[in-house]
């Protein structure tokens, strides 16, 4: 199961639409780098949040039951998020994964070295559209995280063997999302 090069990325993005808007180099300069990698993909923070309201110490968030009210929605080129605080963004590239891919996030270091987490589940395979990312601070200062440039790195791997079953064909419930979802049942 290897993990796919640039080269690879570069083609399938621009042969077969597998990320949009699609950046064929690494951009580094003045901004938090986004783009190809070696073997991945620097994708961007878009510039909408949800962020929760201050809120009682003792409110339980129930991913069975949430209650969204509790977020407002900001849309911001550069977001302070308070110590303890997970807030939602999403990717500014839509994705399409192949059958035979499945495709792993990691966070930036530069956000990682400050105190900024950053948590997205597996694209499955056939999966598509906008990825919708938790950010956590868990420092004990507020951190800033910058729209438009680089939040986690996309690492394609691909399987030796095709699936039986993809994320489409399950129907899985976020498939082609096109704005920040909140957890579903």
């Amino acid at each position: 199961m290897p993990a796919k090069s640039d080269n690879w990325i570069i083609k399938m993005s621009q042969e077969k639409g597998m990320i949009e808007p699609f950046e064929a180099s690494q951009i580094k300069k003045g901004n938090i780098s986004y783009g190809v990698s070696s073997y991945g993909y620097d994708l961007r923070l878009f510039d909408e949040y949800r962020v929760p309201e201050r809120t009682p110490q003792d409110l339980t968030i129930d991913p069975k039951n949430l209650d969204t009210s509790v977020y407002k929605n900001v849309k911001t080129a550069v977001l302070e998020i308070e110590p303890g605080q997970t807030v939602l963004g999403r990717s500014l590239e839509y994705f399409r994964i192949p059958r035979d891919i499945i495709v792993l996030c990691f966070g930036k270091s530069t956000y990682a070295r400050c105190g900024l987490l950053v948590n997205i589940t597996p694209l499955e395979p056939e999966w598509e559209g906008f990825i919708t990312i938790a950010i956590s601070n868990i420092s004990s200062s507020k951190v800033r995280a910058y729209s438009m440039e680089g939040i986690s790195q996309a690492v394609f791997i691909e399987s030796d063997e095709t699936c039986a079953v993809s994320y489409a064909d399950k129907g899985g419930k976020y498939q082609a999302q096109k704005a920040i979802t909140f957890a579903k049942i």
